[in-house]
This record gives structure tokens, C-alpha cells and sequence, in this order.
């Protein structure tokens, strides 16, 4: 196997991983390949030859990646081409708004049992999405803070 070829193989492995979460298998792809691709900024092109992505499929995934705030994308001076990287603690901002998310669907969840009363099955089961939520949070409350642009052992990234 080439290193070409691993390095092709690992970014599969990102997209099957994050394809449990609903992340399309291309954003999935691209995401790989910009966490371990040299050099770090790449055009949509270099992207789709890259990855075997059709430039329709990848555009929209492109937009959808940077509207999450995984990808940040420039040009440069004297050039049409649009450069994308990984956005500066990209994870970490994402998973800062995940947690965000959890907060209001907690709100949400306390709405509906006002709702529907706390007695019967509709109340079982959304009291059941708030304890979920609720133990969420607070194992988050609890963690320690994420250093941004550390890596596990403590280099910076």
C-alpha cells in the first residue's frame, strides 16, 4: 500500500465515522483530507481529485462544511481560485455549539412536559429525551475545558 494510498484509506475511515452522525459521506471525506493534506489549503479541484468527489457534490458539501464552521476558504491576490482549509479549532467550536445545543433542547424538552402535563406516556417519553439531555450536560459541566490548538499531548497544533 502506497502512503498515497493510507493516507486515502484513513479518510474513509473519518467519513464512515462521522456518517453515523448524519455528516454526508463526501463532507466526511473532505474533512479528512484537510486534516492530513500537504499543504493545508487546497482548491476545490485539488479537493475532488483528491477524494474522487464530483465538483457538484463537493461544491455543496464545501458550502455546507463552512457554514458549520468546519472550513474557512480564501483567495489570493491575482487569482480566481478559491483556497478552503480547516477553520482554526474547528472541533472545538463545533463541539462548543453541540453543547450549546443540548442547553436548549433541555428548554425545549421542559416546555413540552409543561405542556402535556408530567403524568401519562407522552410525559414518559419526554421526560425520558430530558434525563438523556440533562445527564449530557452536566458530564460536559464537568469536564475540564478543551485547550484551543492543543493536541492530546499537549503540542500546539
Amino acid at each position: 500500500m502506497t502512503d498515497q494510498d493510507a493516507l486515502l484509506h484513513w479518510v474513509e475511515r473519518v467519513a464512515m465515522y462521522l456518517a453515523r452522525d448524519g455528516v454526508p459521506p463526501i463532507a466526511g471525506r473532505v474533512l479528512g483530507w484537510l486534516m492530513a493534506c500537504d499543504p493545508p489549503e487546497q482548491s476545490a479541484g485539488q479537493i475532488s481529485a483528491a477524494i474522487g468527489a464530483s465538483r457538484a457534490s463537493l461544491t455543496s458539501n464545501l458550502r455546507l462544511l463552512t457554514g458549520m464552521g468546519f472550513l474557512t476558504w480564501r483567495t489570493r491576490p491575482g487569482e480566481r481560485t478559491v483556497y478552503y482549509r480547516m477553520a482554526e479549532d474547528a472541533w472545538t467550536v463545533v463541539i462548543h455549539r453541540q453543547i450549546a445545543g443540548i442547553t436548549a433542547f433541555l428548554d425545549i424538552t421542559e416546555q413540552g412536559l409543561d405542556m402535556v402535563g408530567q403524568a401519562g406516556e407522552r410525559a414518559t417519553r419526554i421526560r425520558q429525551a430530558h434525563a438523556a439531555f440533562e445527564w449530557m450536560a452536566a458530564v460536559f459541566d464537568q469536564a475540564p475545558a478543551l485547550r484551543p490548538g492543543h493536541g492530546k499531548d499537549g503540542e500546539t497544533t
